[in-house]
């Protein structure tokens, strides 16, 4: 009855919406009650597009013919034999992007080919081309992740479902620190801003890998990593504006002194509010962050020192109830922001074939808003010792992690119990590479031992195949086991949200001190070849069988006098309540049939489907967790490098509909023209989201649907050597 009656008041609220976010980081009601990010149909929002579309579909073929037709009278386009004089990443073949050495799955370099994971690589010319504007926006162009926009400073980002604003089942590193929160388990997403020029690479992990990574690796692993100091000598300075993303600068600048490398970089931007049915702008957004690396390299020894300091604000939209009298008021508000962090690394090669490496970094976080606030300090150290002998490739691991917080309660509707709290994980790991057949066949062996602080001892362990039978052809498969450990979310949460005036009712959501992890266990099997010297395929199939996953237990009815006036509450405590399991195929092709053309694209299908485990009845959570995530999406990405130094590139995007959030299918569209005059002078414009005015891509925030905008951008970005 307690359940029918919250159900029946939850979907009257959901057409006026509400929404609570602790600390100015939109963490709403429907995401505490629904666990994923919701919100009403938008009205209205798909009138016209029908003839937008074809219009915008009709300007960018015909941008197309005319430079096309403009560059016919210029020098002929290279040959396939013509070699490219490009450098770095932007200059390999296919070929050679196979062999790129990726040190996501084991900390340790290995090429693409030689590795047994769902893993893609998109590149800083990848980047570049896409005139992607920020991680989120980079990471649309790997197959298997989910990246939909909530409004202009907030995503959802899944890797094989279970999208939302915080992506709390996938772990985030910007060269090998962890920017995940134990708050909210998950990533604030608006904080993580990297000067894209810098990032060498990102690679993404479909799949667990808990057994390298530990903890919360369980959908997959997302690595940032940016350029050596010694890549980055000379200046660089770039500053573009448009309609949304309204002006941005950036500045760089590298040298060196005999073996000592160095950078220190700046950057700001302001971006616009997205589209709101109800004329409410509250999400415009600022930053402004700066820092520094170093890299010192002997003859076994390097040396890493980075460290970032930013400050700004992400304008929220946040929801306060309050007992006494009992109402509920909504807040556009700015979410200020700062912080820093400093990253220490070094590595010595023993010998040709071992290594020792150890790292640490301290990372500052503070979050102020109306709401609650989180001040933050995290301490990691880890060390990794590298052997290879024999036929044997083995990796031992230990690390520790200190996370005080602090939480600053404002309002008695929202709190976390206790105020101070310290999570702690303590991690060992041994993993083996095993060669059956010399270069042909091997097998990988290996766990992660952890101790939290929540669920206590995690064992995750991981077991590969690896056959490369040619050597630009690999077949792989694996069984793993990972964990999503609790957060202060799970265990010390107190959400009250203020329902009816009349008897005053408020539904309340609480922790449960005995949460237990999140369970995974993971199947699966890829291939990955050179088909041709210009046709390169990789196709990865899977199948996750998901336990103890976060949901709501038994509710009760609760009379309290105290604060006055009495009133009536409706108490849902969380619970692992819940199973699931997903399933799905990724594939990603990639052919160049000309030396001045590249087609990429990808496809991806997705089964979810979570369900009540035996002796509960959660009728809130599985309808969320099932029609959230996308079951098919589609990219296609052109990329044209004309005569006389002009670059035209096209994505192409179709997103099936999220049910759950209100959101249909849509297709769109971004295109960039970029020119470089001279060497050391770039010139671009960008246009996104080109088939509609607005469309939305999910929920999150109080009131309609927020629609992402049409986007155009011009960019001017000069390098010095």
């Amino acid at each position: 009855m307690v359940l029918e009656l919250g159900l029946r008041i939850r979907e009257k609220n959901r057409r006026g919406s509400s929404e609570c976010r602790p600390g100015g980081v939109q963490v709403s009601k429907r995401y505490i009650l629904e666990s994923r990010d919701s919100v009403t149909s938008i009205e209205n929002i798909e009138k016209g597009r029908g003839r937008a579309r074809a219009h915008t579909a009709t300007s960018i073929v015909g941008v197309a013919i005319c430079i096309l037709s403009l560059l016919r009278a210029g020098p002929a386009w290279p040959s396939e034999e013509q070699p490219d004089q490009g450098l770095g990443l932007s200059s390999l073949s296919l070929e050679q992007l196979g062999s790129i050495e990726v040190t996501s799955t084991s900390k340790e370099p290995e090429q693409v080919w030689n590795t047994p994971a769902a893993i893609f690589v998109i590149t800083q010319e990848d980047i570049r081309r896409s005139g992607a504007t920020s991680i989120p926006e980079a990471l649309r162009l790997a197959p298997g992740v989910e990246v939909a926009r909530m409004d202009s400073d907030h995503w959802a980002v899944g890797i094989r479902g279970f999208g939302s604003q915080f992506s709390k089942s996938v772990l985030v590193l910007i060269d090998g620190r962890s920017v995940y929160t134990p708050l909210f388990a998950g990533v604030y997403w608006q904080l993580q801003n990297v000067l894209l020029e810098d990032v060498e690479r990102i690679e993404i992990i479909r799949g667990p890998g808990g057994t390298i990574w530990g903890a919360n690796a369980v959908n997959g692993v997302i690595n940032i990593i940016t350029k050596s100091a010694s890549e980055t000598h000379g200046g660089l300075v770039s500053g573009s504006g448009g309609n949304v993303d309204q002006g941005a600068g950036d500045f760089r600048y590298g040298g060196s002194v005999g073996k000592f490398n160095y950078r220190a970089y700046g950057m700001a931007f302001g971006r616009a509010p997205e589209f709101h049915l109800d004329h409410a702008p509250f999400d415009d957004w600022q930053m402004g962050q700066g820092g520094f690396r170093t890299d010192w390299t002997e003859k076994h020894d390097s040396f890493t020192v980075q460290g970032d300091l930013y400050k700004g604000y992400d304008g929220e939209r946040v929801e306060v109830s309050s007992y006494s009298p009992p109402s509920v008021a909504v807040i556009d508000a700015e979410h200020n922001v700062s912080g820093g962090n400093l990253l220490g690394r070094w590595k010595r090669d023993i010998n040709g074939d071992s290594d020792i490496q150890i790292q640490g970094y301290y990372d500052r976080t503070s979050r102020l808003s109306p709401q609650l606030d989180e001040t933050r300090d995290t301490f990691d150290i880890d060390l990794i010792y590298h052997l290879k002998e024999s036929r044997h490739d083995l990796l031992f691991g230990a690390g520790g992690r200190w996370s005080p917080d602090h939480i600053g309660q404002k309002f008695a509707t929202l709190d976390f119990e206790p105020h101070n709290e310290t999570d702690s994980i303590y991690s060992g790991f041994v993993q083996d590479q095993f060669s059956i057949v010399s270069n042909v066949l091997s097998v990988v062996l290996g766990s992660k031992f952890e101790h939290n602080n929540y669920s206590g001892f995690e064992v995750q362990p991981n077991a590969r195949l690896l056959w490369t039978p040619t050597k630009h052809q690999t077949i792989w498969a694996a069984l793993t086991r990972a964990v999503r450990t609790p957060s202060r979310l799970d265990t010390d949460l107190q959400l009250t949200d203020f329902l009816e005036p009349k008897p005053p009712t408020f539904l309340r959501v609480v922790g449960d001190s005995n949460f237990r992890s999140e369970k995974l266990v993971g199947t699966e099997i890829g291939y990955r070849a050179l088909l041709a010297r210009s046709l390169y395929v990789d196709v990865a199939a899977f199948y996750n069988d998901y336990n103890d996953l976060y949901g709501y237990g038994q509710g009760t009815v609760l009379v309290e006098t105290t604060p006055p006036p009495a009133h009536l509450v409706l108490q849902l405590p969380l619970a692992n309540s819940l199973k699931g399991l997903t399933k799905g195929i990724e594939v990603a092709p990639d052919w160049r049939p000309a030396s001045w053309l590249d087609l990429k694209g990808s496809y991806s299908f997705l089964h979810l489907f979570v369900h009540d485990k035996a002796g509960f009845t959660d009728t809130l959570t599985p309808p969320s967790d099932n029609g959230s995530s996308p079951h098919h999406e589609f990219e296609f990405q052109p990329q044209f490098s004309l005569p006389k130094k002009f670059e035209f590139d096209t994505t192409f995007r179709y997103v099936s509909a999220l049910p759950y959030q209100g959101v249909g299918s849509y297709q769109t569209a971004d295109a960039r023209v970029g020119w470089s005059p001279k060497a050391f002078l770039e010139l671009s414009f960008v246009g996104q989201n080109l088939f509609d005015p607005h469309h939305p891509e999910f929920g999150g925030d109080d009131g309609p649907l927020v629609g992402i905008r049409r986007a155009y951008y011009g960019k001017v970005t000069w390098k010095s050597e």
